[in-house]
């Protein structure tokens, strides 16, 4: 029975992001993530053009899908505060279950083609911008460059799990990092 065709492309991006997380963009050849799938690697243009546009596709997925979720969890919070502790949730859990995606963002968004950085940086953007209006309504008085700054140096605390992520159980790990993300944080009053 052949896999469905979404089901395949998904399975291509997860094993090509392990693999450029592992190896660097540079170190793994279309025919190394073919094998990863159990296809020959030129079976892969039948769903992406070449590596570039995996590449890009993978960092243009997650940053829609972390922006998608962050506009989800915001509006349906009953108060400014959930809708923090619903925004570290989102983070939290993607920085432990997506660790290679972190790792490939932070190494190779400049391998992906230029009109396709702009949108994931556009994307981002969108994304930082959901946790600054938040931080700035239970922080009023401070100034958006302040919560912007407090917000990246949340997403570098949070992001860090690739390095140390397996040191602790997986809920031991939540728990740390929504500590010191909400201990950052609090700083800002």
């Amino acid at each position: 029975m052949r896999t469905p065709t979404r089901n395949r492309r998904v399975e291509i991006l997860e094993a090509a992001a392990t693999l450029f997380a592992a190896r660097g963009y540079h170190g793994v050849s279309i025919e190394d993530i073919g094998g990863a799938v159990g296809v020959s690697g030129p079976a892969l243009y039948r769903h992406f053009s070449g590596k570039e546009a995996l590449l890009a596709e993978m960092l243009t997925d997650v940053s829609t899908r972390l922006r998608e979720a962050a506009v989800a969890v915001v509006t349906s919070a009953q108060d400014p505060a959930q809708a923090l502790e619903a925004l570290l949730d989102t983070q939290i859990t993607f920085a432990l279950e997506q660790p290679a995606l972190i790792t490939v963002h932070d190494r190779e968004l400049g391998n992906v083609p230029e009109p396709q950085r702009r949108q994931i940086r556009r994307l981002q953007r969108l994304y930082v911008e959901e946790w600054v209006t938040v931080l700035a309504e239970l922080h009023p008085g401070c100034p958006p460059p302040r919560l912007r700054a407090a917000t990246h140096a949340a997403f570098g605390l949070l992001n860090s799990t690739p390095h140390s992520a397996g040191e602790l159980p997986p809920e031991a790990m939540r728990e740390v990092l929504r500590a010191m993300a909400r201990a950052g944080l609090s700083t800002l009053s």
